[in-house]
C-alpha cells in the first residue's frame, strides 16, 4: 500500500505538472461548487444581493472552520496506526462540535446583527441573507469535520487519486442539482445552502467506504499512542495561520462594504472572486510540489519557475468567462447580474490575475519553510499577508478606490508580502537535511 519510490532532485517540468495536476484539480474542484449554487441564491427575491450574504456567511464558515486547518498534517503524523487514528478521529470531532457550537452562537439575532452589521457594516439587504445562510449551513460545518479522517487515512496510503474521487463525485451532483433547484423554483439563499450541503453529506458517505480498506490495515501502535493533547497543540499553530488569512477575508468585505456603492461593488467582487479562488485554491498546492521534489540542501531554482508557470496559467483561466457571449451567458443569465454591472464584474476580473500567482510565490515559499523544517517563517508571512491586506485596504478606502478594486489589490499584494518576508526569514537559517513529513501523496498517486 505504501510503496517506496526515489525522487529526483532536478525533476523535469513534465514531472512536476503531472504530480501537480491531480492535486490542483482536486483542490479546484471543491471551490467551484459555490459558483455553481450561486445561481440558485441569486434567483431568489433580492437577486445578487443573496450572493453576497451567502459569500460573507461562508466568509465566517470558513474562519471558524479554520481551527481544524492543520487537521490533515496532524493525521498524517500521527495516524498512521490504528491507536493513533482513534485518537485523531476524537479529536477531529470534538473540535468539529466546538466550532458548530461557535457558529451557532453567532446565529442568535442579537449576536448576529452586532457582527454583520455593526462590525462588518453590511447594509441589511446584504446582512438578512448572509445571517440565515450562516444558520442553514451549521450542518454543512459539521459535514466538512467529518470528512477529514477519511481523506487523511487515505493520504497516508498513498491514495490521494481514490480520495479525489469522492470529491469530484461531489461536483457532480452539485452540477445536477443547481439547475434542478432554479427549475423547480426551489431558489434563494435557504435553498443555495442545501444545494451546497447535500453533495457534501453524500461525499462524507462516498468517503468513509472508499477508505475503509485503509482504515481497516493501519497496524497496532508499537509504543503508547499519542495523547489527544499533544494532537491538539500540533495541530493548533498550524491553524492559527489558517485564521489570519480568513480574518482577511472578512475584513475585506468589511472594507469593500464601506466604498461607494457596496450593493452594487460586492456583487460584483464576490461573483469574480469565486471564479479566481477555485483556481488559486489549486495554486496552494504548490507547496506539496516543493515538499516533494526540492532538495533541501540545494539552490534549486525548478520550483519557482513552475510555480511562476503554474500561477499565471492559473491566474489567466477565469478570463474566459468575460469573453463577449460568455460573459452575459455566466454573469447575467445564470447569476442573474444587472447587465449594467457587467462592466464592474469584468474589470475584477481582469485586478484578481495575479491573485493566483501570487498565491502559487507563496505556497512555494512556504513549501520552501517545510524543507527547511521552520514552520514559524509560514506564521509570520501570514501575519504579514493580514497586516498589508489591511494597510492596503484602508488606504484604498481612503483614497476613493472603488470597492471591487480594494479587494483585488489587498489580495495580490498580502500574497507578495507574506512571501516575501518568509523567504527573508529562510534567508537567516541553514536548510536542515531532515526527512520532511508526507503530504498529501509522496511519489505518486493510487490508481
Amino acid at each position: 500500500m505504501n510503496p517506496s519510490c526515489e525522487l529526483s532532485t532536478t525533476p523535469s517540468y513534465a514531472k512536476l505538472a503531472s504530480f501537480f495536476a491531480p492535486l490542483a484539480l482536486q483542490s479546484a474542484s471543491q471551490g467551484l461548487t459555490y459558483p455553481l449554487v450561486a445561481m440558485v441564491a441569486s434567483r431568489g427575491q433580492g437577486g445578487p444581493l443573496n450572493l453576497a450574504g451567502l459569500a460573507q456567511s461562508n466568509t465566517i464558515l470558513f474562519m471558524l472552520g479554520t481551527l481544524g486547518f492543520g487537521l490533515v498534517a496532524t493525521g498524517m503524523v500521527f495516524g498512521k496506526t490504528r491507536e493513533g487514528f482513534a485518537r485523531f478521529r476524537g479529536l477531529t470531532l470534538r473540535l468539529g462540535a466546538t466550532v458548530v457550537a461557535i457558529q451557532a452562537l453567532l446565529c442568535i439575532p442579537a449576536v448576529a446583527q452586532l457582527l454583520l452589521e455593526n462590525w462588518i457594516g453590511l447594509p441589511p439587504s446584504i446582512a438578512r441573507p448572509a445571517h440565515i445562510t450562516l444558520l442553514a449551513s451549521v450542518p454543512l460545518q459539521f459535514f466538512f469535520f467529518l470528512r477529514i479522517p477519511y481523506q487523511v487515512s487515505m493520504y497516508n496510503g498513498l491514495a490521494s487519486g481514490r480520495a479525489s474521487l469522492a470529491t469530484l463525485a461531489r461536483i457532480v451532483i452539485t452540477a445536477l442539482l443547481a439547475p434542478l433547484f432554479c427549475a423547480l423554483g426551489a431558489v434563494g439563499p435557504v435553498w443555495a445552502v442545501v444545494c451546497l450541503s447535500l453533495p457534501v453529506g453524500l461525499e462524507v458517505v462516498a468517503s468513509a467506504l472508499l477508505a475503509a480498506p485503509f482504515m481497516a490495515a493501519l497496524p497496532a501502535a508499537q509504543g503508547a499512542p499519542p495523547r489527544k493533547r499533544e494532537l491538539f497543540w500540533f495541530n493548533l499553530p498550524l491553524s492559527a495561520g489558517g485564521y489570519l488569512l480568513s480574518l482577511s477575508a472578512i475584513l475585506l468585505g468589511a472594507f469593500i462594504a464601506r466604498a461607494e456603492a457596496p450593493e452594487r461593488m460586492l456583487p460584483a467582487y464576490y461573483l469574480a472572486l469565486g471564479l479566481a479562488t477555485p483556481v488559486a485554491f489549486g495554486a496552494t498546492r504548490i507547496q506539496e510540489v516543493v515538499l516533494s521534489f526540492h532538495p533541501a540542501q540545494s539552490k534549486e531554482r525548478r520550483t519557482i519557475v513552475f510555480a511562476l508557470m503554474a500561477g499565471l496559467m492559473l491566474g489567466l483561466l477565469p478570463l474566459i468567462f468575460i469573453l463577449p457571449g460568455l460573459a452575459e451567458f455566466y454573469y447575467v443569465r445564470l447569476q442573474n447580474l444587472a447587465p449594467a454591472d457587467l462592466p464592474i464584474v469584468r474589470l475584477t476580473a481582469l485586478g484578481l490575475v495575479a491573485f493566483p500567482l501570487t498565491v502559487a510565490l507563496r505556497a512555494q515559499g512556504e513549501g520552501l519553510a517545510g524543507v527547511a523544517r521552520k514552520p514559524m517563517t509560514v506564521i509570520a508571512g501570514q501575519a504579514a499577508f493580514l497586516s498589508t491586506v489591511l494597510t492596503t485596504s484602508a488606504l484604498s478606502l481612503w483614497m476613493g478606490v472603488a470597492g471591487n478594486w480594494i479587494g483585488a489589490l489587498a489580495l495580490s499584494l498580502g500574497n507578495i508580502a507574506s512571501t516575501t518576508v518568509a523567504r527573508l526569514l529562510l534567508n537567516r537559517f541553514k536548510h536542515q537535511d531532515r526527512p520532511v513529513p508526507g503530504t498529501t501523496t509522496t511519489c505518486g498517486l493510487s490508481r
